[in-house]
């Protein structure tokens, strides 16, 4: 049996030094002050009374936090609720001044607060008390209050949690989606080698066997290490570059000496991976270039690469499945903490991507 910590009698303590306090204000410190200023001394009875009273205004508290406010308010029946409550308070009134009576209470308190006069109480002739009935009410009302802030609390933890979950269920279904995307095209490129160049493509073989043990291993988890990264992203750029003709000119500027931090795997890879789809001729010359930067916390990606099509080359359009899943995690993973700049329209025919995220 696990041992119970702190926390578990929290919130009961709380609740007793509560009562305790509230018993303390309304019930014992009037008359005591009547003691102390007016030189009377209360009947053992007052204080019966007065102890039946905190009793049952505890039950009334847990009577509605348990079952008027769960069954009828949160239900939407609000009119049964209020019948309820103002039943309650009657009730509770009721069965003081019933109390007082057997006690004998009223005559009693008259004698104290008169002890020279010969004439009866007629306070007991009155089944209304105005003091019983009004703290009824609060303490209905503070109970009200008290469940409906347990129940909005519960709803956001649970919001959160679903919201938690969801992320981590899209996060899993975009990069399952963003990986075979990736291969698919890498098979591809080496299945175009084989035909021309054997030692060239078992060399792409061994750069993608590299690859994929990153991808199948590293990836699983949520995070992985940004020089990781950087190395997976020169094998890709590697293994690219085996296909490639003279004209075209590629170029990788990252940092030499990095302060790693963890950061979303495989989030370069759809940029640099659509620059190869779309900045590549083998007729035209052509360039790519890629540079990483790093400034304290903050991570800066710049892809350029020449566009050879007259066609519009859209975020959500030009790479299929890889871009625009790329900018679904990064909502998911970076709220607020990115911004992503997508020109289509660069100087001298070239698009553009720059990306800044905030890894703090």
């Amino acid at each position: 049996m696990p041992p119970l910590s702190i926390r578990s009698y929290r919130s009961p303590l709380i609740q007793i030094l509560v009562w305790l306090m509230l018993g303390l204000l309304l019930l014992l410190f009037q008359p005591l002050s009547w003691q102390a200023s007016l030189q009377i001394t209360l009947p053992e009875e007052f204080w019966i009374k007065q102890a039946i009273l905190f009793f049952f205004l505890v039950g009334i508290f847990y009577l509605n936090a348990w079952l008027w406010v769960p069954r009828l308010l949160f239900h939407n029946k609000i009119s049964w609720f209020i019948i309820a409550v103002v039943l309650t308070a009657i009730v509770l009134m009721l069965i003081i001044k019933m109390v007082e009576a057997w006690l004998n209470l009223p005559e009693l308190m008259h004698r104290a607060f008169h002890p020279n006069s010969t004439e009866p109480s007629r306070r007991g002739n009155s089944w209304f008390d105005f003091f019983v009935l009004l703290l009824s009410f609060l303490v209905l009302g503070i109970s009200t209050s008290v469940k409906t802030v347990q129940k909005w609390q519960k709803d956001v933890q649970l919001r959160q949690s679903l919201e938690k979950q969801k992320i981590s269920s899209e996060l899993s279904f975009l990069k399952a989606q963003i990986n075979p995307h990736f291969f698919f095209n890498t098979l591809n490129n080496i299945y175009a080698l084989t035909l021309s160049d054997i030692e060239t493509a078992r060399q792409a073989l061994h750069n993608l066997s590299r690859m994929m043990r990153y991808v199948l291993y590293e990836t699983r988890k949520d995070v992985t290490l940004l020089s990781q990264e950087i190395a997976f992203l020169q094998d890709y750029i590697k293994l690219m570059q085996l296909r490639l003709t003279d004209k075209v000119k590629v170029s990788f500027e990252h940092p030499t000496s990095l302060n790693d931090m963890f950061m979303a795997p495989m989030l370069f890879l759809p940029f640099v991976e659509n620059a190869f789809k779309h900045g590549v001729s083998s007729q035209s010359p052509s360039c790519i270039h890629i540079q990483i930067n790093q400034q304290g916390h903050r991570l800066h990606l710049e892809v350029r690469n020449t566009i050879f099509t007259s066609k519009s080359v859209l975020l959500e359009e030009s790479s299929g499945i890889g871009l625009a899943n790329t900018r679904r995690r990064l909502d998911l993973l970076y709220p607020n903490n990115y911004s992503l700049l997508v020109d289509e329209h660069a100087p001298e025919n070239t698009f553009l991507v720059k990306l800044t995220l905030n890894l703090a």
